[in-house]
């Protein structure tokens, strides 16, 4: 290698460095005198570099690459990893703005982004998590992942999660255990742990995850990042390997409110291969965001927020107690009107899920017998097939929550559970969207506690479940809410995230609220 290629490839990690500490840091005056601490969108500056010529596509996925490769030991964060087509897909775009300027660039062009192993991407190994798809590669791509790459995004790689979605930690991942790049020791959260570390850990720009019962949103808090699920329907799950279909949704985990905002203007809108999906019209999310110049002392005035007083009961930790008052205190600094209000049904919402989400999952894995794909076992028999075949493949946690559903599901006992828990959702729905009429927004903690050290709750399975406690009753009324980090627990400096809660395709208003309170909220550890 010449001394000038050398030169070039140090400083180009130079400049992925500033880029990350950049996002981390970036300090800009807030109204008053006061300077506030705010996250610049990762986004904007790649692209800013790519329109100014400062870097290529090809230098900016480098310097990703370079990250990814050196963190992925510790982190384990990745199943597969895809840098020959990624390389290809940066050199075209380089070519592409060569030729034609960069008044065209798509609204992700030039993006390192990864993508959770349950939703399919042509070609690339496509797992779930499960041995049972090992070997798998879809032959088409996701909507979601298409409209990615129609918008420029270079996609790096597919990460780690609990197998086929089910688990809150990605410990029931069939392959490996993600650590969380907050403290290695703790998990980063589930199932999409492996999409949440990833950004947190700077290997990408921003990375795509599924919400079953918060496996957005509870990772998100767990790494200190920010989690969009967006209204159910609002983004097509054409190519998402199904666990519980009435209530799976795909969204972004991204380092700022805004990159979040500007991938689901990429991803949110009808598709003809998805009947679920939404023909609600879709805003430019992040043109719609105030700007941080703009706002004056009370951004929020006249912004009626509820703080749902059975999330800030019970068994919550402390330090997440604290972090969620301290966020109330801060939007009602900025003019909001915050206020508790009970909702007494949402304490049926968790065994209400977990009724229906296994249910749904027993008839959904039904397909995997070794016959069209993944893990065959062989055997003299069909039947031997299917038994060797599903024997191997799925996990202790898949099984346990097939033979769950499949008991609630059987002809003794469908109304005693699966009908009632119906019923519940119902409840849960109704109470939620009458709350939604008299708040603009609903808040709680996103999790009752921080991140647990690995191993803590891998054996412990209705501990792991109450990980959900505070996220599930969204995915039963298909309403969006997002994590964003709102401060860190006394003692182990570890993230806290708050969750925000709007009416079904209420996403606009929901990501202004949650851009001003990040754009002007101090977020300090403890010393």
């Amino acid at each position: 290698m010449t001394a000038q290629a050398l030169l070039k490839g140090t400083c180009a990690h130079n400049t992925a460095r500033q880029l990350w500490r950049k996002q981390l840091d970036c300090k800009r005056n807030y109204t008053s005198a006061s300077a506030y601490i705010c996250k610049c969108s990762a986004v904007r500056e790649v692209q800013r570099s790519l329109r100014s010529k400062d870097r290529s596509a090809c230098e900016v996925l480098e310097q990703y690459l370079h990250r990814l490769n050196s963190t992925e030991p510790t982190y384990h964060t990745l199943l597969t990893t895809d840098a020959a087509a990624a390389r290809e897909q940066a050199k075209a775009l380089d070519q592409q703005i060569a030729q034609d300027g960069t008044s065209s660039l798509g609204a992700l062009a030039g993006i390192p982004i990864a993508i959770k192993d349950n939703i399919c991407t042509k070609g690339i190994e496509t797992t779930a998590g499960s041995k049972i798809l090992q070997g798998y590669r879809p032959p088409f791509d996701a909507t979601a992942v298409a409209r990615l790459k129609a918008a420029g995004a270079i996609i790096i790689g597919k990460t780690n999660m609990d197998a086929f979605g089910m688990g809150s930690s990605s410990e029931y991942s069939d392959y490996q255990v993600t650590c969380n790049p907050c403290d290695p020791e703790r998990v980063p959260g589930g199932s999409s742990g492996g999409s949440a570390a990833a950004v947190a850990s700077s290997q990408c720009v921003a990375a795509l995850g599924s919400d079953t019962g918060g496996s957005i949103r509870q990772p998100a808090s767990f790494c200190g990042v920010v989690g969009l699920k967006p209204t159910y329907g609002r983004i097509s799950r054409y190519g998402l390997i199904a666990y519980g279909s009435s209530l799976d949704c795909i969204g972004p985990l991204s380092s700022t409110v805004e990159d979040a905002a500007i991938m689901l203007g990429v991803m949110a809108g009808q598709d003809p291969h998805d009947a679920t999906s939404s023909a609600a019209p879709v805003t430019n999310f992040a043109a719609a965001l105030p700007s941080i110049n703009s706002l004056n002392s009370k951004p929020l005035r006249g912004k009626r927020i509820g703080v749902i007083a059975e999330m800030m009961q019970g068994s919550i930790a402390p330090g997440v107690i604290s972090a969620v008052q301290n966020s109330i205190k801060h939007l009602e600094s900025l003019g909001a009107d915050v206020s508790e209000i009970s909702l007494p049904q949402l304490d049926l919402a968790l065994p209400a899920y977990y009724v229906l989400a296994v249910s749904e999952a027993s008839s959904n894995l039904a397909r995997y017998d070794g016959v069209r794909y993944g893990l065959r076992h062989p055997a003299a028999n069909l039947r031997s097939m299917y038994n060797g075949t599903r024997q191997e493949g799925f996990g202790a946690e898949m099984k346990r929550r097939i033979l769950m559903g499949t008991y609630a599901l059987s002809a003794g006992y469908y109304d005693a559970y699966y009908k009632k828990a119906q019923q519940v959702r119902t409840l849960v729905q109704q109470a939620l969207n009458s709350a939604l009429q008299q708040y603009d927004l609903l808040l709680s903690p996103v999790a009752p506690t921080t991140a647990f050290k690995i191993g803590e709750k891998s054996e412990d399975p209705l501990s792991m479940y109450k990980e959900d406690l505070m996220t599930v009753p969204l995915n039963l009324a298909g309403l969006p809410g997002i994590s964003i980090p709102c401060g860190y627990e006394s003692g182990t400096n570890l993230p806290v995230g708050l969750q925000l809660i709007a009416p079904a395709f209420g996403e606009e208003a929901l990501l202004a609220t949650a851009h001003i309170f990040e754009k002007t909220v101090q977020l300090q550890k403890a010393e």
